[in-house]
């Protein structure tokens, strides 16, 4: 019941956010200076043709009424048509937005796995963990796009252990039934394409792990720092309990807020660095499809993504509230 009042109180949070995100991006294709109905029509259009097109979705009525007509459409899953590719901006997303999952998926994972594994080294000591944080810190201290350019070099031109663009070397590779590489091709019974689509998903989702594993990782051992010195310890190791043994069952649980919080604003902040990573690895993701609209003034597209993007960074908000209520009983947000 704790876990649905959490989930409740976050989605009624998440409407008066989404609907500010809204007339920001409705305000904003306002002042673009796009005309909706030559978008829609096409440059051939003939005047009639567009007075026609104003009157019937209200472009020529009071901007608070365009604006609901706006949030209708959204609703509806109707956001507009693409000046660059002529298709409607929800199918093109549509297309683009399994392979950008995958990416962030696996780019999440290395960047919780990594965190956590120089959150725990650094705060117990181990050997080596001083060199493996070093590493880290430096690496996260490189720009998206150097350490893409920079892993290229080194992994694909010099050492050639990964590839350096694309999702797959395969033309014939599976695009359904749902739009995963990695997942249709383990469901066409293709082993050769998994690997190599995973071979292709590795480099990128490294560059965009590394400085999310380094935010994670830091807050996780100041965290679990302070719970070292706690009174709960001192009575476990008067036990006779191993370090380990305490970290797991006694200190992990309790320092895992404030890095699940971590990971809610990082994972966020990662959609911002995936539209770099995609461009530099010609990822055929959102992040690519919206460098690409960029330059054409794409705006129905780009504020397609913005949406989607915002919606997604709501979602995974909650996620984390509610993870951390898992965490520790006493969240409440109240």
């Amino acid at each position: 019941m704790r876990i649905g009042r959490i989930l409740a109180k976050r989605c009624a949070a998440a409407v008066p956010v989404l609907l500010f995100l809204t007339v920001v991006v409705f305000l904003l294709s306002r002042a673009s200076g796009i005309d909706p109905a030559r978008a829609e029509l096409g440059p051939n259009a003939t005047a009639a043709a567009l007075a026609h097109f104003r009157h019937a979705f209200g472009l020529n009525r009071p901007i608070w009424i365009q604006y609901a007509h706006y949030v209708e459409q959204i609703l509806q899953g109707n956001l507009g048509t693409s000046l660059r590719t002529l298709r409607p901006v929800a199918s093109d997303l549509q297309t683009a937005l399994p392979a950008t999952i995958e990416l962030v998926v696996f780019s999440s994972a290395l960047a919780v796995l990594g965190g956590l594994v120089l959150g725990v080294t650094s705060s117990l000591g181990y050997r080596g963990s001083g060199s493996f944080r070093l590493g880290m810190i430096a690496g996260s201290s490189l720009p998206s796009f150097l350490l893409g350019i920079g892993g290229i070099f080194i992994f694909y031109g010099e050492l050639g252990w990964l590839p350096a663009a694309g999702q797959t070397s395969y033309l014939t590779a599976p695009t359904g039934p749902t739009g995963f590489l990695l997942v249709d091709s383990l469901l066409a019974g293709n082993t050769a394409i998994f690997a190599n689509a995973l071979q292709h998903l590795i480099l990128p989702a490294t560059v965009l792990a590394v400085l999310p594993a380094v935010a994670i990782g830091r807050v996780l051992r100041n965290s679990a720092s302070k719970n070292l010195g706690s009174d709960y310890v001192r009575t476990a190791q008067s036990k006779g309990l191993r370090e380990w043994v305490i970290f797991r069952k006694h200190v992990l649980r309790n320092s895992l807020n404030a890095p699940l919080a971590m990971v809610g604003l990082e994972l966020g902040l990662m959609f911002s660095s995936d539209i770099i990573v995609e461009k530099i690895f010609a990822w055929p993701g959102i992040g690519n499809y919206v460098a690409q609209s960029i330059p054409a003034a794409d705006f129905p597209a780009i504020s397609g993504v913005t949406i989607l993007l915002g919606g997604a960074y709501v979602v995974i908000n909650a996620l984390v509230d509610i993870l951390q209520a898992i965490a520790d009983p006493r969240v409440t947000l109240q």
